[in-house]
């Protein structure tokens, strides 16, 4: 039988969603941003990324919107030179219009693991919309105060020591699709973090061709104890989101490490804070994302599918699940061979569980994942001790 405090779960997201109606996108968008031209370079866009804090920017030709040059595709490609002209690395992301509801933006950023999209007006762009946008709306809204950090967070965390490389975080960083990665001391306690302006700020002052001629140098082997971030701020596993949206508004940050006492737990991003905001969505079926298939892989889609349906079919008997986002990533490839290693969010009543399997038949991982679901959210309704219970 569902309790009181499932049913309260349940009402969770859909308040989200009536608070975040009155909110408008040109409330929301940022009027000035960075633009490049299709004959730009790259180490010109790369500049005005860092400069501004951007990761995805306008390309402009004749006036009009050309689609988005985006960091993450020159991070995954690898061999870009400094000179490449913008035009080759065009990245054809949903744009947004005036009338377009909080929770489809949200959902366009997710989908496309995107931090920024242009706001058009005919073909002109007059805006830009981003995670940090959508973040501090988040930090008004009073449900969130409803939400703890440990039910959202990501856990376990993959993070790099201060005596780690500089490549060491590069190469998390294209694996698992993400722009942060967390710096711990030796007692595993976060100390900081390395993200893309400690990558761009140390790769480029190289006289490297390409990011994949930096990364087998010797010049890659740069000390993280020497680049990275040390002002880290992180936050208490039973704080609320609400807290967490606005300790990032408040200090213009994008991640915060999740402690209990000194220990490193997990890890919140304003991503998080933008799924949860997806996840609201008001949808008549349920929301699946599967992030970073490339095209040889595309051929297994229907059957991965056809698992994650009836993965699902099966988690509802328990819980109604709102999203599913699962993130492929590839490495040690071997004879041709690639391992998979696939990582779920899904979200149920207000709260993430997360789920990781690695193998090298990607079929046959997606399928265990499913399985791997199945039984975390069979524990969590079966369970007496959960999280909430340990707090009484």
């Amino acid at each position: 039988m569902m309790g009181v405090e499932d049913l309260e779960d349940h009402k969770k997201l859909s308040i989200l969603r009536s608070q975040l109606k009155g909110i408008t996108v040109k409330e929301t968008m940022m009027a000035e941003f960075p633009t490049v031209d299709p004959e730009d370079k790259v180490s010109e866009a790369l500049s005005k990324m860092r400069a501004s804090g951007f990761q995805e920017i306008p390309i402009i030709e004749g006036g009009n919107y050309a689609g988005m040059i985006s960091y993450g595709t020159i991070l995954r490609k690898g061999n870009i030179a400094p000179d490449t002209k913008v035009k080759n690395l065009v990245r054809n992301l949903p744009t947004v219009a005036l009338d377009t509801e909080m929770t489809k933006i949200a959902e366009h950023i997710v989908a496309n693991n995107c931090r920024q999209l242009a706001v058009l007006n005919g073909k002109k762009v007059i805006g830009v919309v981003s995670r940090s946008g959508l973040t501090k709306v988040a930090a008004g809204m009073k449900i969130l105060k409803d939400i703890k950090v440990y039910e959202i967070m990501t856990a376990p965390v993959e993070s790099v020591t201060k005596s780690g490389m500089l490549d060491d975080a590069m190469e998390i960083m294209r694996r698992l699709d993400v722009r942060t990665v967390p710096v711990v001391g030796a007692d595993g306690a976060p100390v900081g973090i390395v993200g893309m302006n400690e990558i761009i700020d140390n790769h480029w002052k190289t006289d490297t061709k390409s990011f994949g001629d930096f990364k087998k140098s010797a010049k890659a082997q740069i000390s993280i104890d020497g680049v990275y971030a040390s002002a880290v701020v992180t936050i208490d596993w039973d704080e609320t989101m609400g807290s967490a949206a606005a300790l990032m508004e408040e200090r213009g940050i994008s991640t915060l490490p999740v402690v209990e006492g000194k220990e490193m737990v997990g890890i919140i991003t304003e991503y998080d804070i933008v799924e949860l905001i997806s996840a609201s969505r008001e949808r008549e079926s349920l929301f699946v994302q599967l992030s970073g298939l490339d095209e040889e892989d595309k051929m297994y889609a229907d059957s991965m599918y056809a698992d994650i349906e009836a993965g699902m079919s099966r988690v509802s008997k328990m819980y109604k699940p709102e999203s599913l986002i699962i993130h492929i990533s590839r490495y040690n490839e071997e004879g041709g061979r690639k391992k998979y290693s696939l990582t779920a969010k899904l979200f149920i009543h207000g709260t993430v569980v997360n789920a990781k399997e690695v193998g090298w038949d990607i079929v046959k991982v997606n399928n265990d994942l499913m399985r791997k679901l199945g039984q975390l959210v069979t524990a969590m309704k079966d369970s007496t001790v959960t999280l909430r219970k340990r707090k009484r």
